[in-house]
């Protein structure tokens, strides 16, 4: 079934593309260590707001044009004529952990430290903007992936459970997931994170994230995995089972559920936007991650100042390109996969 779920998908532009683009995003988050230069704390006053950093072609390499601050009260850089730094590559720099489990120090490309390099500009504090976009990627989409896990479990087990018990536990299941769906979920989400520490830890704040963002998604899916349990629990193979006396818990996990895999896939796709916009929005309102951790939506929380507008620094913008380029994607892949999973677009002439 997986099987041909993924060929089906890579037959569509669409879906190729889009998962092609995910694949591309998740790796360059899994190997932010080792692709960027540098670490996202390390701050330098003297290149605040420093513009993307230009690439020649200088004595047969590639190397880094100098810059030289003109303006403080504007940070207006100009370029050094002739002035450049060659790029080092797979070279020593910062140490750091491969998956937050193997030391290492080799990184893809560094430069002499007295000659930063910010491909993406710099932030107020002169830390480089595309480390920190790097591994602000592993917080904001790795949310998405875990919520959804977390929010697709919480759904089958509820909606499946009350599918198929019915009596009280379905009504009492119902009533809670009609209970959340029909408060407001931003003033939710913002209420109850306000309700707890506001100044917790990194690791802390993101596993907090993750479980208020997971018990406010659950809801839909567990009303949907409860109407396809009801339509096949009256299918002649969960009578025949019934009838050869597989005890309720086999028939549950054997083969109600697994049956409602293929909207679950489809669903979970469409979600994971969901999760990552709502982490950038608490991030964006300083109720989610803090410093010195970084994330999309804190960057683009601290992106606010009018003087970003008025100077036209717009790399620091670059974290919502990259959160509205991850939605589309998703988006796209789930409309694929939807196409994928429905008999009838696998009809012939469909």
């Amino acid at each position: 079934m997986v099987a041909d779920i993924l060929r089906s998908l890579l037959r569509r532009p669409a879906g190729l593309i889009s998962a092609t683009l995910l694949v591309l995003l998740y790796g360059m988050a899994l190997f932010a260590p080792f692709l960027s230069p540098t670490t996202p704390s390390a701050q330098n006053l003297d290149r605040t707001y420093h513009p993307p950093t230009a690439l020649v072609w200088q004595d047969g390499h590639l190397s880094v044009q100098l810059y030289q601050l003109v303006d403080p009260s504007t940070a207006a850089y100009q370029p050094l004529p002739e002035r450049s730094v060659p790029l080092r590559w797979f070279s020593e720099g910062p140490s750091y952990k491969l998956f937050g489990l193997f030391p290492a120090h080799r990184h893809l490309f560094t430069v002499p430290d007295s000659h930063p390099i910010y491909l993406l500009g710099s932030d107020a504090t002169g830390r480089d903007v595309f480390t920190r976009l790097l591994y602000g990627a592993g917080i904001s989409l790795s949310i998405g992936l875990i919520g959804v896990f977390l929010t697709s479990l919480l759904g089958l087990t509820i909606g499946g459970l009350a599918g198929y018990l019915g009596g009280w536990p379905d009504s009492l299941a119902m009533r809670l997931t009609e209970f959340l769906m029909a408060v407001p979920g931003l003033y939710l989400l913002l209420a109850l994170r306000a309700a707890l520490s506001s100044r917790f830890p990194s690791d802390a704040t993101f596993l907090l994230i993750v479980v208020i963002l997971s018990a406010l998604g659950w809801a839909g899916t567990a009303r949907v995995v409860r109407g396809l349990v009801l339509s096949l629990r009256e299918r002649p193979f969960i009578l025949a089972a019934n009838i050869i006396g597989q005890r309720p818990w086999t028939i549950l996990f054997r083969h109600l559920l697994p049956n409602t895999f293929s909207y679950l896939i489809v669903a979970a796709t469409l979600s994971v936007p969901g999760y990552i916009l709502g982490e950038a929005a608490l991030s964006f309102l300083g109720l989610g991650i803090q410093e010195p951790a970084s994330s999309w939506g804190l960057m683009l929380g601290q992106a606010q100042d009018i003087k970003i507008f008025m100077l036209n620094f717009w790399w620091l913008l670059t974290p919502g390109a990259a959160i509205i380029l991850t939605v589309i994607a998703f988006n796209l892949l789930g409309d694929a996969l939807r196409d994928a999973v429905d008999p009838r677009f696998r009809l012939p002439g469909k």
